[in-house]
């Protein structure tokens, strides 16, 4: 055993608790073809609709949990929505930006107002602004991926969380999602992927709701329309 990797070593201990043995040949040929050719299960109706609908689902869809969504007519015109937005809920003009390579190349310099840092959150950091990787139609969630330009942190710590989406970003249902992302990470997929539905809540005190219990109390999504 010296010569196996964690992994194998985890996967090693499962099999010995189930009482079955390394998966080889044949089996192993017939879990692979599966797995390659996986194929969905039950899709909801709302989901399968053309894609401008799916787009109009989504807004609806988010909007119903609490979710507030801004449109804008291109990406140059993401700093403005952002800069409207803190000022409309009385924020403070200071944000941390995801280091993704598009968002960091929009016009941020036009809005001279704001004070960007970019990077993981931090404590102190009460706005974030993150990518994210698909936007699901059936229940308005956003799907975000981790990697070197979307720390996680921004998605957990301030307490508002903006994120900028494009509708062509938008899918149908979860397994539209997970096809995207397969094609989008042949091999390896990124490590960390979370679903986002509405800001942070909780009920668990006294049955009432309470925002922020977890994560952001805000989530404001500005959705480009490419």
């Amino acid at each position: 055993m010296p010569d196996m990797s964690s992994r194998d070593q985890i996967l090693a201990g499962i099999r010995r608790s189930l009482g079955r043995t390394k998966i080889e040949g044949e089996q192993a040929e017939a879990l692979t073809r599966r797995l390659e050719n996986s194929q969905p299960n039950l899709i909801p109706q709302r989901a399968q609709r053309p894609h401008a609908d799916q787009v109009r689902l989504f807004v609806e869809m988010a909007e119903g949990v609490q979710t507030t969504v801004s449109r804008v007519a291109s990406a140059a015109d993401v700093p403005e929505a952002v800069a409207d937005y803190l000022k409309q809920h009385n924020l403070p003009a200071e944000l941390r930006l995801a280091p993704d390579e598009w968002l960091t190349g929009l016009p941020w310099a036009r809005k001279k107002t704001l004070t960007i840092k970019t990077g993981r959150a931090e404590e102190p950091d009460a706005v974030s602004v993150t990518p994210a990787f698909a936007g699901v139609a059936e229940t308005g969630t956003l799907m975000l991926t981790s990697g070197p330009g979307t720390p996680t942190t921004l998605n957990l710590l301030p307490e508002t969380h903006m994120v900028v989406l494009k509708a062509s970003q938008v899918v149908g249902a979860y397994e539209d999602g997970w096809k995207k992302l397969r094609e989008a990470y042949p091999g390896q997929l990124p490590r960390t992927v979370n679903y986002i539905t509405g800001p942070s809540r909780t009920g668990d005190i006294e049955q009432k709701i309470l925002m922020g219990a977890h994560g952001p109390r805000r989530l404001h999504i500005v959705l480009i329309d490419d």
